[in-house]
């Protein structure tokens, strides 16, 4: 079994433009993501065998979706899971449009998806207990394709690896 979800995964400037801010937040106890597992989720699979991995990699095909922008612009706290992230007040309607096909794709093989609206974030920090005041410039993340994570356990932590990427349109 592996753990899996897709994401917007970025490219290596903006990664370190998210990084940057990341540095810039300062509060006790904060649990930091790591440059290198910065991304954007957009639907979570979990715990998937080998055999319904394969399955949705070919299904992955069937995803036509146009090269679009987000921009970041708030930073923003989130009591409950207790998160600090990035968000964006306007969505580009591809994002969507990306969302909805892949839940529907996966949807088709059995896999319950959540059904709640979707909120477009990049998680920056856990165990936060406020928001923290920072200045901030906006984030234009330029999405040309979205990726399968799998989330693996480490002796330092959590890493996200990509097993596969497709281009939009």
């Amino acid at each position: 079994m592996k753990r899996l979800f897709f994401a917007l995964w970025p490219d290596n400037a903006t990664r370190k433009q998210i990084a940057k801010i990341n540095q810039s937040i300062y509060s006790e106890g904060l649990r930091k993501v790591k440059p290198d597992n910065l991304h954007v989720t957009l639907v979570f699979l979990g715990n998937v065998d080998t055999e319904l991995e394969a399955i949705i990699h070919l299904g992955m095909k069937n995803i036509s979706v146009q090269a679009f922008s987000i921009c970041f612009d708030q930073l923003a706290f989130w009591r409950k899971p207790r998160l600090l992230c990035l968000t964006a007040q306007q969505y580009d309607q591809q994002l969507l449009i990306l969302v909805d096909a892949l839940k529907k794709e996966l949807e088709q093989y059995g896999m319950m998806m959540e059904d709640r609206a979707y909120k477009a974030h990049i998680t920056l920090a856990r165990k936060a207990h406020r928001l923290v005041e920072i200045e901030m410039q906006p984030i234009t993340w330029q999405a040309q394709s979205f990726c399968l994570i799998e989330s693996l356990s480490t002796p330092d932590g959590v890493h996200y690896q990509v097993l596969q990427r497709w281009d939009f349109k």
